[in-house]
């Protein structure tokens, strides 16, 4: 009984790689989705934004509904999602059932990440919540990181292996279960939407937008930094790239433990002001190697931004499930935001491509987390 207990936790935190993994996973197969389904590059770059839009959209309320339905019973139904979008995807012939199919996924995703991270807060002693929630942001990692990477090996032979991956996940995690719900004492209240937008989550929500938008959302612009101030190759830009992934989920678990001491508020307020520092610096030095290592610093700071606002709303008793989801909501949204707002910057001037984000970090955070007012969390 111990023994499974264990393997669900796991799987609990398994869950976390789905999205990310799911969700980036076409990105390097694109030239070949594009010679299969006869259309170009650039149309075949849709296969992301069909997944990501439905993701973010629906995760701004998919943690109350959620929560409403039970959290065990959605999660194994959006496991059952995903694979179902998953077998559209490996069975596509026509590249509009091919965006149906990633749509799918993404509506299945939205369901999972939040009600994961809601299940696993449930589940877990206040006092070691953030050491569990940094392994989870450090599967996170992993899934955002290895997507491209399954993708492109992949492609090698047939891309469509890759959504079997998916597919095949998909029904593992389900088949591994999510813990059961304790409904001892009284009946839970009925979460309604609007207990996940109070005034103090869209704080928090805000920060999760700009801190993401200027930190992990800037992929687009280092690797902009690295072509046109250093001419790296394809190949050399992925590897610089993959810094801020690889040492995001090396020191996940690291900044967790400290979050714990210090708590999520000041987690997330030293991730965002502290990241603000190597973001401004990729603009301005002048060696490709400074930049690769300020590039991985920042995947380090950013774990601070998840893991304390994480901790921060999911401590709270008001809804923790609809809360984190509208701040998983508003973190994505601004990493679709980012290439939008700041391409046409650095066009201008690359200090500013990136001192502009390194400002908004420096600002925001404080702004919104330092705000006296009703505490929302006990932490």
């Amino acid at each position: 009984m111990i023994e499974r207990d264990r393997i669900t936790r796991a799987g609990l935190h398994a869950g976390g790689f789905l999205g990310p993994f799911g969700g980036g996973v076409t990105a390097s197969m694109l030239p070949e989705l594009g010679h299969d389904f006869g259309v170009s590059t650039s149309a075949a770059s849709a296969t992301i934004t069909a997944y990501l839009v439905p993701f973010a959209a629906l995760m701004l309320f998919s943690g109350t509904l959620g929560a409403r339905w039970g959290r065990r019973r959605s999660v194994l139904g959006a496991y059952l999602v995903s694979f179902v979008g998953s077998v559209l995807c490996v069975v596509a012939t026509a590249y509009p059932l091919l965006l149906v199919g990633r749509g799918v996924q993404g509506i299945a995703n939205a369901f999972t990440t939040p009600l994961l991270l809601a299940t696993l807060a449930a589940t877990t002693p206040r006092a070691r919540l953030s050491r569990t929630l940094g392994m989870f942001a450090a599967l996170q990692a992993a899934g955002q990181t290895s997507g491209p990477l399954v993708g492109g090996l992949a492609a090698e032979a047939t891309w469509r292996l890759a959504f079997i991956v998916v597919g095949v996940a998909a029904v593992v995690l389900a088949l591994i279960g999510v813990p059961h719900e304790d409904r001892g004492g009284a009946a839970p209240e009925t979460p309604r939407l609007r207990t996940a937008w109070r005034p103090e989550v869209l704080r928090a929500a805000a920060v999760a937008l700009v801190g993401w938008g200027c930190l992990g959302g800037l992929t687009f612009l280092v690797a902009y930094r690295a072509d046109d101030g250093f001419g790296l190759t394809s190949g050399q830009r992925g590897l610089l790239l993959t810094g801020f992934g690889v040492v995001g989920m090396l020191t996940a678990g690291l900044a967790g433990r400290i979050v714990e001491r210090i708590g999520g508020r000041r987690g997330a307020l030293i991730g965002a002001m502290a990241g603000a520092v190597p973001v401004a610096l990729i603009g301005v030095v002048p060696w490709v190697g400074v930049v690769g290592a300020l590039w991985a610093l920042s995947g380090f700071c950013a774990q601070f931004v998840q893991v304390g606002l994480n901790t921060l709303v999911l401590t709270s008793d008001d809804n923790p499930a609809g809360a984190v989801s509208v701040v998983q909501a508003f973190r994505f949204i601004g990493a679709a935001a980012a290439p939008l707002a700041f391409t046409p910057v650095y066009h201008q001037s690359v200090l500013l491509g990136f001192g502009i984000p390194a400002v908004l970090l420096l600002v925001t955070a404080p702004a919104a987390l330092l705000r006296r007012g009703r505490a929302p969390v006990r932490r």
